[in-house]
């Protein structure tokens, strides 16, 4: 991997993090576009460790919420959301690397993900709940179960699971969205440890080019994904679902053009 397919990918990874669209599907998609084998143990690596360098840029816009250690009960929240992804993604991570490895099978999410989000702001109309603090243990463990649907079928997008979630539960759109991007933190630094353990035990070390290009891909998925959220946040609470719904059976439909048509393998 060069340096500038690691900023391609780092700045994918930035602009869909946080957006409904799935930013694992988007970086598939654009390392088959760069060249770049699905099937690389250090580009399955890569996939997973720059969604780290997108999340931590929550930490620096919410940074009174999460070094607020007076609060302990929103960090034991996180710790209760993120359970059951750590679980599905241990106990399924080698099928979900296959399908990962499959552009078609995100296809069809992807598709049938646009589908669903057409119709999602007419679902849940009644929101109780604005805030983090109105969140309880309960509902926290509720949204961590929705987070596994995008662990199970990659190309759902881990955001909408969880916001949806979220909004089915009585947040806000806001609320639920936020919650999301917290929860994210905790999530992607398991995953990501999770990962490059697994790949400097298999692959007996990791050499500092390696290191190099996912230092480079996370600096700049970072500084993306910055902006990236306020945007986010700004447009689901005036535009709602409907419109990633649309982009996203586009996007699902010309990936399948792209398929069998022998130009994306």
């Amino acid at each position: 991997m060069t340096t500038y397919q690691s900023i391609i990918i780092g700045i994918v990874e930035g602009l869909t993090e946080f957006l409904p669209i799935s930013s694992t599907a988007h970086m598939r998609i654009t390392e088959n576009f760069l060249g770049i084998a699905n099937d690389d143990a250090f580009s399955k690596l890569f996939t997973i460790a720059i969604q780290l360098g997108a999340i931590l840029s929550v930490l620096v816009l919410y940074w009174k919420k999460f070094f607020q250690f007076k609060n302990w009960s929103f960090y034991f929240k996180l710790l209760t959301a993120v359970i059951p992804a750590l679980i599905f993604g241990k106990l399924f991570s080698e099928k979900i690397d296959i399908i990962l490895e499959k552009p078609i099978i995100i296809a069809f999410i992807m598709i049938a993900g646009g589908v669903i989000f057409l119709f999602i702001d007419k679902m849940f109309t009644v929101h109780t709940i604005e805030t983090e603090e109105q969140i309880n243990y309960g509902t926290a463990f509720k949204i961590g179960l929705f987070q596994c649907l995008a662990v199970l079928f990659p190309g759902l997008s881990r955001s909408a699971s969880t916001i949806i979630g979220g909004m089915s539960l009585k947040l806000t759109r806001a609320a639920a969205a936020e919650f999301s991007f917290f929860l994210a933190v905790p999530t992607m630094l398991a995953a990501t440890a999770y990962k490059l353990l697994k790949f400097i035990k298999e692959n007996d070390g990791i050499t500092s080019h390696q290191i190099q290009q996912l230092a480079i891909g996370n600096v700049v998925a970072f500084i993306v994904a910055l902006l990236a959220i306020k945007f986010f946040i700004g447009f689901l609470q005036k535009h709602g679902f409907k419109i990633w719904g649309y982009y996203r059976i586009i996007v699902g439909v010309v990936l399948l053009g792209l398929i069998f048509s022998g130009f994306l393998k």
